[in-house]
C-alpha cells in the first residue's frame, strides 16, 4: 500500500498533526512494506523546524518526523509554503525534502490512500 498524508494545520495549537503523523507512524508499524509519504504544507511546514524544545511531557513533532523518515517514511515541504514563512533549507530538519505542488499532484496519483489533516 501508498498512503500519503497532506497536512496543513500548525505543529502546535490544534492536534490535527499531531494525529496526521501518529496515523503515520502506525501504518509504518503495522505494514512493513508500506509507503508512507507526508506531505507538509502552509502552516505545518514550521512542523519541520529543526532544533524544536517542548516541555517534558509533551509530543514533538520534530522528533515524530524523524522517526517517520528513519522508517521508509518520506517526508516532502511546500517550498512556496517555506518561503512564505521565511523558511529555507538550514532552518529545517534532516532528511526532509523541499518539494512543489507538481511532485504533490505526481504522489497523489501514484497513492492507493490520500488522506488530509
Amino acid at each position: 500500500m501508498k498512503a500519503l498524508l497532506i497536512l496543513n494545520d500548525p505543529a502546535y495549537g490544534t492536534e490535527r498533526c499531531y494525529n496526521g503523523l501518529r496515523l503515520a507512524l502506525a501504518l509504518l508499524k503495522t505494514d512493513p512494506e508500506a509507503e508512507v509519504s507526508v506531505f507538509l504544507m502552509a502552516d505545518a511546514v514550521v512542523a519541520a523546524k529543526k532544533g524544536q524544545k517542548t516541555p517534558n511531557g509533551y509530543y514533538n513533532v520534530e522528533r515524530m518526523l524523524k522517526r517517520i523518515t528513519l522508517g521508509k517514511g518520506r517526508v516532502l515541504l511546500c517550498g512556496t509554503c517555506l518561503d512564505a514563512r521565511g523558511m529555507n533549507e538550514d532552518d529545517v530538519m534532516d532528511n526532509v525534502h523541499r518539494s512543489t505542488m507538481d511532485e504533490l499532484a505526481s504522489e497523489t496519483a501514484a497513492s492507493d490512500k490520500v488522506m488530509i489533516f
